[in-house]
């Protein structure tokens, strides 16, 4: 029997993504599955302006978190690194982004 990984962000949404913001921003988005996965993900002690800090390499102060529990959706937002387009730019149009984000394994209950 194979061995699995602990549960992530990933296995829990449809859909994990980032997008460019403009030049200066990057946002991300979960589409979680359900409620309880939503209620995971909402949870201000696992995933907050700090994780995300942690994730990325930016400062807490200028992540923001979006919940919204209508839609089961999770959008954060946090300063490019670097200018989209820029010399050092390695993903202009931000799609890579959401990778560290989606494979965040999730409190076990």
């Amino acid at each position: 029997m194979a061995e699995t990984g602990p549960t992530t962000l990933a296995d829990l949404s449809y859909e994990v993504r980032s997008k460019n913001a403009g030049p200066f921003w990057v946002t991300m988005e979960l589409f979680l599955r359900d409620e309880d996965a939503y209620r995971i993900a909402a949870d201000e002690t696992f995933l907050n302006e700090s994780t995300i800090a942690q994730l990325y390499g930016v400062l807490p102060d200028g992540v923001q978190v979006f919940r919204i529990p209508s839609l089961n959706v999770v959008k954060i937002s946090y300063p490019r690194p670097v200018t989209q387009g820029s010399l050092r730019d390695r993903d202009v149009h931000s799609g890579q982004h959401h990778v560290p984000l989606a494979m965040l394994p999730v409190p076990s209950a």
